[in-house]
């Protein structure tokens, strides 16, 4: 299978273009990918990672790129999808698998109906990200417990840790955002997120050349007041009005100077300007 698959075009010479402009792209997302692996040393020797694929464009990129890299890696390591199907009316059962027995890929399905206790329990008209959000992972954990799977790779991309960060600003006092690796509050598992320098521009543009059979989302997706909608579109307000404005600002979650900020469990203030 060729590593990007071009767009239809009439004229005869807008094909190679379109090509040669994926293939560069394509080649991007897997440095960025290799670069975040490496920096934060996410996958190792004899490995078995657990692919958390929804059906969006974010895992399907990510399964993506983690193939691609797994023939030229140095290192050997085993990738299997796992699919949570939550029960949601109308979710097409058939796109997944079909998709992944078409590419070669080993992939398992969990069954676990969350729909309808977030139907249950959260009022109508209200958000239902809080509790689906606590919900999957521990369906999740409990598969890849069960299964001997060593890491667990997740879709989040660059611009998922930037809304993030503002969220824990905007309503949780805190400075935090989506760690590119990270173990479970449980200390069980290790969560990778390889996509952790992509773009969000860059991926929907990417899962497009690729035509991966993207599963819309009918839950959370459908709700027009979320939080983390609202800061996306700041976020991109402000990438409109000054390019570029994104990448500095996770940029600058890798840049953490203690001693500027406030917090004293991190900095030791008290022992300025005593007398040694």
């Amino acid at each position: 299978m060729p590593s990007v698959l071009p767009l239809l075009d009439p004229t005869p010479r807008a094909p190679r273009a379109d090509a040669a402009a994926q293939d560069k792209l394509a080649r991007r997302l897997r440095r960025q990918v290799g670069q975040a692996i490496a920096d934060f040393g996410m996958i190792e020797d004899g490995d078995r990672i657990m692919v958390c694929l929804s059906g969006g464009k974010d895992s399907y990129t990510l399964l993506d790129m983690l193939l691609q890299l797994q023939k030229k890696a140095p290192v050997a390591f085993e990738l299997v999808a796992v699919n949570l199907d939550q029960k949601q009316p109308g979710f097409p059962e058939h796109v997944l698998p079909e998709y992944l027995a078409s590419i070669g890929v080993a992939y398992q399905i969990i069954e676990q109906d969350t729909y309808s206790v977030v139907s249950r329990v959260i009022p109508e008209g209200r958000t239902m990200c809080s509790l689906c959000s606590r919900l999957r992972p521990g369906a999740l954990y409990r598969h890849a417990a069960e299964n001997g799977f060593s890491k667990i790779a997740l879709g989040h991309h660059r611009d998922d840790s930037v809304a993030t960060f503002f969220l824990n600003l905007f309503h949780h006092a805190k400075l935090s955002a989506m760690p590119p690796k990270l173990r479970s509050d449980d200390g069980q598992h290790v969560v990778i997120r390889p996509l952790a320098y992509v773009s969000e521009r860059d991926i929907k543009d990417y899962a497009q050349a690729r035509q991966f059979p993207i599963i819309p989302c009918t839950l959370c997706g459908s709700q027009d007041n979320l939080q983390r909608r609202q800061v996306a579109q700041m976020l991109q307000q402000w990438e409109d009005q000054h390019p570029g404005r994104i990448d500095q600002i996770a940029r600058a979650l890798g840049n953490i100077h203690p001693s500027q900020l406030a917090d004293p469990t991190l900095f030791d203030f008290m022992a300025l300007g005593r007398t040694p």
